[in-house]
């Protein structure tokens, strides 16, 4: 499988675009990754870690099987993601502690407004995603190949302890695909989870529903990127497709760990009111009507520069649609200082948490109920 050299930028260059967080990958090295896999031990690149999720075809060839994509792979071919690759007939991933990016963040900027508020997230990514996204606002790093980064290697056991050195009881693997993080997050959030911190993954669903249960059964939440509600969207926007994302988002909720939806609202490509009603009266049918849904803004970005940044009013017509379909935590997001960024009991209406940016949330809830009716408001909150 070949695959098209990209011009990339650098770790530093993104960080300095990105302009937010508190950017940590200088806090030092740590111990050799753990690998009892030959191949591993030559010393050939210390990010290499036996894959999971795959198996042999004969001939050298194996095919991947931890998302749609279902990448058959000759000696030496890499899969669409960038970060699998076959070696001598056995399937490795490239990123197994390689960090490229590293910030602190609000749990609120992922978007989770129903798990933890005002907590603080030490967010990581590695290089490589399994779709392409037209409209990708980290194609620095999701597009990147993982030798075009810099990157540091921060293994499972380091991550979490570097979590609670910042003061975040949260890690949130983000800003590229958590699912080419599988095998490291895995260990990763099993370790955390003995040193008292939370896991989270910012994901576009696009993993096949076993790999994506046995992924969510070590973490504490999962946020989707729900990119559309057509086929075609997923197709030629997105080279994927959503028949996948929606069987692993009902494989996942199943697991019982909490979820929330982002919708990135596109003028004239997935915005008709027919297409939001149909996606929330999905997501109440085969979720829950509990599943919080964001409507959030576009801006030009990427490869999608010759549309306007999404209406307000359209984002409010999106959140209308969502709750008249018995959604009942819909929100705007992107909008600072939007009502519809705080969140209302859905027993008695009234206010219990107020947002104004990412950074200042203002948090009634009690024993996690409403402090009015005493309505018990799904999340997590303690």
């Amino acid at each position: 499988m070949k695959k098209k050299n990209c011009d990339l930028m650098d770790r530093r260059r993104f960080l300095a675009m990105t302009g937010q967080g508190v950017c940590l990958l200088a806090l030092g090295g740590l111990g050799a990754a753990r690998c009892s896999d030959t191949y591993c031990q030559s010393g050939r690149d210390h990010y290499l870690m036996p894959a999971k999720m795959w198996k042999r075809l004969g001939g050298g060839s194996v095919k991947c099987e931890l998302c749609p994509n279902g990448c058959v792979l000759d000696d030496g071919d890499r899969g669409a993601c960038r970060v699998r690759k076959n070696l001598k007939g056995s399937l490795y991933t490239l990123v197994y502690s390689r960090i490229a990016a590293a910030h602190v963040d609000p749990i609120e900027k992922k978007p989770f407004f129903h798990f933890l508020p005002g907590a603080t997230a030490f967010s990581v990514a590695t290089a490589g995603c399994n779709l392409s996204c037209k409209f990708c606002q980290n194609w620095e790093l999701s597009q990147a190949n993982p030798e075009d980064l810099d990157a540091e290697r921060i293994g499972p056991d380091d991550l979490s302890r570097r979590a609670r050195a910042v003061g975040s009881k949260v890690i949130a693997f983000t800003y590229n695909e958590p699912t080419v993080q599988f095998e490291y997050i895995l260990d990763a959030s099993a370790e955390a989870r003995r040193r008292g911190v939370r896991s989270v993954i910012i994901s576009n669903g696009f993993i096949r529903p076993e790999a994506g249960k046995t992924l969510a059964r070590g973490l504490d939440a999962v946020k989707i990127d729900l990119k559309a509600f057509t086929e075609d969207f997923y197709g030629s926007i997105c080279g994927g497709r959503l028949k996948p994302v929606l069987e692993n988002m009902a494989a996942v909720h199943s697991t019982g760990k909490w979820m929330e939806i982002v919708v990135l609202v596109i003028p004239t490509l997935n915005d008709s009111p027919a297409e939001i009603r149909r996606m929330a009266s999905w997501v109440r049918k085969n979720l829950s009507p509990d599943v919080p849904m964001h409507f959030t803004r576009f801006h030009a970005m990427y490869k999608i520069q010759n549309l306007p940044p999404t209406p307000v009013s359209t984002l409010e017509r999106c959140r209308a649609i969502a709750k008249e379909e018995g959604i009942r935590y819909p929100y705007v997001g992107n909008v600072d200082g939007h009502k519809w960024e705080n969140t209302y009991c859905h027993g008695c209406g009234k206010m219990i948490i107020r947002r104004s940016g990412f950074y200042h949330v203002e948090n009634g809830i009690r024993g996690g109920a409403c402090p009015f009716c005493k309505t018990k408001i799904p999340g997590v909150w303690a």
